[in-house]
């Protein structure tokens, strides 16, 4: 998740996951109590009568989340953290440093230093390079905990284009490493401008869209997994009764999963107009081109613009005009029809004759891409 802030008159309260989120975790398959939903909308919404009790129970709610929270990140992404280890990577043009806080890992540093590279490598994969030259991520362990636990991305941070700080358990295994999804999620979020507060579904959508998506390009998952997750979670996405435009419904699930099913359907109709030619990812490659990456501000438009005169369509700009106010249903039954993709009691099956099979498969088609060995200084 990026870091944001929403403003109420002469209040500012910050949206980052350390602060404002109880999960489960976030986004793939999670069920998640989300504080910063239920707050932040509760705020929005409050009559003028009602604000002082809205304040006092947001207040209550960020209290409880962060006595929730441990591993010491209450201080925001400024507070000073001692530094036991710094490694390098460089990839794709870019240099990422990795900077380990001082604390415990059962399995040390080099099995997670391989996975962020593993990260690094699938993000080059989609966009053909590292979207910015610098970045640093921040790893901090947490005593008695296990597995990658929450992670938020910033730009401009520190002398950084972009910055990525994440918590792991200090009894992370390498099953947990395995199954992680969040250290590529974050850093896709360097890759795409930092927008206004009503448009913020967009940066997280296409990062739960295309990290999994960079990670089949690397042969780090399975097209057939990734598929079976959309299936299953992309309703989440749907507009539920009551909701309104992507701009102006803020909730966890159109943010996560509506700006994920727009991407979809946006890389569809995209290569449905160019004969499958040119896809999302020719758009957002072009957007990062463009100096579209998340140590600039941008409004949506602008990008989509950018994107769109790449793919030599107009997808992007339409698809946005439709959805940003009004709730737009998607038929994924029909969707998954077209595409290929049957449900069954074992998961799911490809129908190679079903008119969008070659549509589908060009989606995560990809070259390998073996990251490099790190170099770094204790």
């Amino acid at each position: 998740m990026r870091g944001a802030a929403f403003w109420w008159p002469r209040i500012a309260i910050s949206v980052c996951p350390s602060q404002l989120a109880l999960r489960s975790e976030l986004v793939r398959g999670a069920t998640r109590l989300n504080v910063e939903d239920t707050a932040i909308d509760l705020l929005r919404r409050a009559h003028s009568r009602l604000l002082l009790s809205a304040l006092l129970l947001a207040a209550t709610w960020l209290t409880v989340s962060a006595a929730a929270q441990d591993g010491g990140w209450r201080g925001g992404p400024h507070a000073p953290v001692d530094i036991a280890v710094t490694k390098m990577i460089e990839m794709g043009g870019g240099a990422v440093q990795v900077d380990f806080a001082k604390g415990h890992l059962d399995l040390g540093v080099d099995p997670v230093l391989a996975h962020l590279q593993s990260a690094v490598s699938a993000v080059v994969a989609y966009y053909g390079r590292f979207p910015v030259a610098r970045a640093r991520v921040l790893a901090s362990p947490v005593e008695g905990r296990s597995g990658i636990m929450q992670g938020t991305t910033w730009g401009d941070m520190g002398g950084m284009p972009g910055f990525t700080r994440v918590r792991l358990g200090e009894h992370t295994t390498a099953a947990d490493l395995a199954d992680d999804w969040m250290m590529t999620h974050e850093l896709v979020h360097m890759a795409f401008p930092s927008l206004p507060d009503d448009q913020h579904w967009m940066e997280e959508g296409q990062a739960t869209y295309i990290e999994p998506v960079a990670r089949v390009m690397t042969g780090e998952l399975e097209a057939g997994s990734i598929w079976r997750d959309m299936v299953r979670d992309m309703p989440k996405g749907e507009p539920a009764s009551g909701d309104e435009g992507m701009d102006r419904t803020h909730t966890w699930g159109r943010t996560y999963w509506g700006g994920a099913l727009f991407c979809l359907v946006a890389d569809v109709n995209i290569r449905r107009e160019t004969g499958n030619r040119k896809g999302l990812q020719d758009a957002l490659r072009a957007v990062v081109a463009e100096g579209g990456s998340i140590d600039n501000s941008w409004d949506l438009p602008r990008a989509l613009a950018i994107g769109d005169r790449a793919t030599g369509t107009k997808v992007l700009s339409r698809m946005y005009q439709e959805w940003k106010e009004k709730p737009v249903p998607v038929d994924l039954t029909e969707l998954w029809t077209q595409l290929g993709i049957r449900k069954t009691p074992a998961g799911i099956e490809f129908d190679s004759s079903a008119p969008l099979a070659p549509v589908r498969e060009a989606i995560t088609r990809g070259q390998q891409v073996r990251a490099p060995s790190p170099a770094g200084a204790d």
